[in-house]
């Protein structure tokens, strides 16, 4: 049987045999933590360690589809980058992606991490590698937990203050994209860059 045409219930199947208990009736979402899915999913310890383990894998094969090699051309070729890693966090990540002068990707950070609803970002500590990597451009994106996308009065403080900065050091801040629940913003494809 070729697994990737197996149902979802049925690969969760396969991958529990031998934990006891029952199969859950769903995969559980990114970012669950174990207990969570044994209380959630009503699960044994050994199944939820299984199942997050097979759901890291995945999200780890998500992250190595896009070919680096390949230039940035928009939010949504950020936005299929970074939603595996984003998606799955439980609160604010504001993450940085590093270009040479055709986009092609040299570099990635993980800059600051916050709260529920915010994280604190500082021009330094997003140009700091831009110059240690001799990056022509950046890209920045963060997620919002709660899954709305729509950027806040702090997220579009931010992207100004990103941007002067950037042409202060003659590195262009190409887009701003935040992450939501299968959705994204990018303040370049609004026209607020």
């Amino acid at each position: 049987m070729d697994p990737p045409q197996l149902q979802d219930n049925e690969l969760m199947g396969l991958l529990l045999q031998g934990c006891g208990g029952r199969i859950p009736p769903s995969v559980p979402r990114p970012g669950c933590s174990l207990p969570e899915m044994e209380q959630r999913l009503g699960i044994t310890a050994e199944a939820a360690a299984r199942l997050g383990l097979a759901i890291e894998l995945g999200r780890s094969s998500l992250l190595k589809i896009t070919t680096l090699s390949s230039p940035f051309e928009g939010g949504e070729d950020v936005y299929k980058y970074l939603a595996p890693i984003l998606q799955a966090a439980r609160i604010e990540e504001f993450w940085a992606l590093y270009l040479d002068a055709k986009g092609r990707l040299i570099h990635q950070s993980r800059i600051s991490q916050g709260t529920l609803t915010s994280s604190l970002v500082h021009p330094r500590e997003v140009f700091a590698p831009a110059l240690l990597h001799r990056a022509a451009s950046v890209l920045v994106a963060h997620n919002h937990p709660s899954g709305d996308p729509d950027p806040s009065s702090e997220d579009h403080a931010v992207t100004k203050r990103l941007c002067k900065v950037g042409q202060l050091l003659g590195i262009g801040v190409l887009d701003h994209v935040v992450v939501g629940a299968g959705k994204y913003f990018s303040f370049l494809e609004k026209g607020l860059l």
